[in-house]
């Protein structure tokens, strides 16, 4: 498409104009009429708009029907949005103290009369507005002194040449794209004091599309749409932001959802296709002595089902000849830990080395203690890497993994540092992936023998919606425990309402009375806020009043030297402590099987996924376990959904997929941490499963039809891809 785009002359201050072949979408969005460069300044640094294409992929939020005309008369109270078509009669000005005051203009139909309000903008409206003019009027009805009143309202000339009204009910257009469903846009506080309203943006986005006067090219081939009925890229932008029917508007919004998730996942398994030609997995056909001897001597209890189900799954992976990347997925304590320990002994048996790679030094000497716990007296060196080895310990470390003496090495990131040398590392756990990115799991693949890489495990506790795991882990197999070990009793969940403190103080002296441990859990979210910290040595101070004179008392919290901190937890592991009062540094780390209580303060301020990870604290050995969520009464409606939730179930899957619903994938625990790959603009992981399996779906045909990616049949998807690649989407956090 040839273009005439604006550049300026560096000899003097004149702009002329220059052709050149450029995409219109690629155009700055400054030299689209209306906008110029305080505005692009605004729209840029807001929306992150900076040219015509991104205008035109900042869909709407809502649309509202503005085909009908209402007369007064009929307006009520509790009407959500209307039109009335008439004029302003007067206008009144009521002093609201000082320099405010709230506008009022009478305006009537003929039918009867109604109130315009301004309590913001009254002088604009005041000057401008003016009286017996016929304008059409838009808002929300509400009622006043017995009279019906809109606040803030829309206003446009009716003789303006932009709207006409027919038969004088339904609402057509002149010249425009304009419909009765009228689209709206959010817009930010900085771009109001700019004056750039929704109505704003509606007019900058018909004049770009009253500039596209050629077909906005196509991203996708009719091979993949045709099947799936989908309507057109140049029809789906166009419609999106003026539908002509409510129906037409879903079409739009199916497709363009489509697109988004469509790349998203043809991206991850273009990358996954790549990975598994480009390296080989190496095959670990053996069973042999050490993983038979702690099979058949050392397993502390009979595998369940899904534990046995998980093996064959990752056996056949070792065997087949390409490189196992398995996502194995498990609520706390459902056993994840022995599945990646029997995973490590393959390897042994193999000729091979393993590493447990955590991402906190707690959780890496809480794996150290329980894999040398399972393992006994079997000569299998474990030994441990993180930063608090140093000097003679980590160069024996060291040694012991160039020479292969040291068969498992548990550690946090120090591992992939590059003075850690493996001999032969052939299997590789990652716990907790979502702490990781994918360019530090590469540096592991790095340490195998050259065109060869490790198998990997990828664990979580934190269970993932099958929607998310498909677009965040998508190059990943899944694995899930969905099962706890025989023993275990479900973890009872109450919500108690903090004006019953003195109650709950006495259950738990009767559990301790009993031989139990319990967990007291303040909300201390930044570790770095004084304030939260002062509450919680507050808290500690009244629950030592409570307790102190009958039981002892641990404190653990994540400004403490990781030495007091590390030595507070071991009290509460040996039972010199009863009550273990901490923030959320025991969402992961601390494994005390006799610990039947978790008490959680202010509840109301952790997330769903949080709020399971600490309850999986307790529930660990055979007794009935507690967990009591603690609130003010006072909740939102999505606070107390989340409450109920979790007094509903143990399943960590169900708990997620609420989670996912009520708080968007943006803001999970795990997700946010390591922020969301990319931007999705319309289509929405929580709501949209079904779009995303439909991409997922065709995606995969793709890949299994053109494995390379170089046939001219998809040469419009691998273009489509390099573009996306240039463009603000963070690919790399998926590829």
């Amino acid at each position: 498409m040839t273009v005439c785009a604006k550049t300026r002359n560096s000899n003097n201050s004149s702009v002329f104009y220059k052709y050149h072949a450029l995409d219109i979408l690629q155009q700055d969005i400054m030299y689209l009429p209306g906008v110029g460069p305080n505005r692009k300044k605004v729209l840029s640094q807001e929306l992150g708009i900076e040219t015509f294409g991104d205008l035109l992929q900042y869909f709407p939020y809502k649309h509202i029907d503005r085909s009908t005309i209402y007369e007064v008369r009929d307006l009520t109270g509790d009407m959500p949005f209307v039109q009335v078509k008439g004029h302003i009669l007067s206008f009144e000005t009521f002093e609201m103290g000082p320099r405010r005051e709230r506008v009022v203009a009478h305006f009537s139909d003929g039918t009867g009369i109604m109130d315009l309000v301004w309590f913001n903008g009254g002088k604009y409206a005041k000057q401008n507005y003016k009286i017996g003019t016929d304008y059409l009027v838009f808002g929300r009805p509400s009622v006043f002194n017995n009279r019906i009143q809109v606040q803030h309202p829309e206003m446009e000339l009716l003789d303006s040449g932009e709207l006409r009204v027919e038969n004088g009910e339904t609402l057509s257009t002149l010249n425009s794209p304009l419909t009765p469903l009228r689209p709206y846009y959010v817009t930010t506080e900085k771009m109001k004091k700019h004056n750039i309203t929704s109505r704003s943006m509606e007019k900058l986005v018909r004049t770009l599309l009253e500039k596209l006067r050629d077909p906005i090219k196509e991203t996708i081939p009719p091979i993949v749409l045709a099947p799936l009925h989908l309507m057109g890229r140049d029809e789906a932008l166009r419609t999106i932001h003026y539908p002509q029917s409510l129906k037409q508007l879903e079409k739009a919004r199916v497709r363009l959802k489509f697109e988004e998730l469509f790349f998203v996942q043809l991206n991850i398994l273009r990358y996954a296709s790549d990975q598994r030609r480009k390296y080989r997995g190496y095959v670990f056909n053996r069973i042999g002595p050490v993983f038979n001897d702690f099979y058949q001597k050392h397993l502390p209890f009979s595998l369940t089902g899904a534990q046995k189900r998980v093996m064959h799954e990752i056996r056949s992976d070792m065997c087949s000849g390409r490189q196992m990347n398995r996502l194995l997925q498990g609520d706390v304590g459902s056993g994840k830990t022995l599945v990646a320990l029997m995973s490590m002994l393959i390897a042994i048996d193999n000729g091979f080395q393993a590493c447990i790679m955590a991402p906190t030094e707690i959780l890496a000497e809480q794996h150290l203690a329980t894999i040398r716990n399972f393992l006994g007296d079997m000569p299998v060196n474990v030994e441990l890497l993180t930063g608090m080895v140093k000097g003679k310990k980590r160069k024996e470390v060291l040694e012991g993994l160039a020479e292969g003496s040291v068969k498992i090495l548990v550690g946090t990131h120090a591992v992939i540092e590059d003075t850690v040398q493996f001999k032969q590392l052939g299997m590789v756990v990652v716990d907790e992936q979502h702490r990781f990115g994918v360019a530090q799991r590469a540096k592991l693949w790095n340490k195998g023998q050259e065109g060869m890489v490790p198998h990997v495990l990828v664990m979580t506790a934190t269970p993932i919606p099958r929607t998310l795991a498909m677009t965040l882990y998508g190059d990943l197999d899944v694995s899930v425990i969905d099962e706890l070990p025989p023993g275990r009793k479900p973890i009872r969940t109450t919500h108690v309402f903090d004006s019953r403190m003195t109650s709950l103080y006495e259950g738990i002296r009767r559990q301790i009375r009993q031989g139990r441990q319990v967990y007291i859990v303040f909300p201390l979210i930044e570790e770095s806020e004084k304030i939260n910290l002062k509450d919680l040595e507050q808290g500690f101070e009244v629950l030592n009043e409570a307790f102190g004179q009958e039981f002892r008392l641990s404190k653990v919290h994540g400004r403490m030297k990781a030495k007091d901190k590390e030595e507070e937890m071991q009290r509460f592991v040996r039972g010199e402590t009863q009550i273990l009062v901490a923030t959320t540094v025991i969402e992961v780390g601390v494994n005390v099987p006799n610990a039947s209580v978790m008490v959680i303060l202010d509840a109301q301020r952790f997330g769903l996924s949080q709020l399971h990870q600490l309850r999986g604290r307790v529930g660990r050995g055979a007794e009935q376990s507690f967990c009591i969520l603690v609130t003010p009464f006072k909740l939102s409606e999505d606070t107390r959904k989340r409450i109920d939730i979790m007094c509903e179930t143990n399943d960590g899957f169900r708990i997620a997929e609420a989670d996912l619903k009520l708080r968007g994938p943006g803001d999970l625990e795990g997700t946010q941490q390591s922020g969301m790959a990319f931007d999705l603009k319309i289509a929405n992981i929580a709501t949209d499963g079904q779009l995303v399996q439909m991409a997922r779906d065709a995606a995969q045909r793709i890949i299994e039809d053109d494995p390379t990616c170089q046939s001219d049949k998809y040469r419009l998807l691998w273009n489509r891809l390099k573009e996306l690649k240039k463009e603000l989407v963070n690919w790399s956090k998926i590829s």
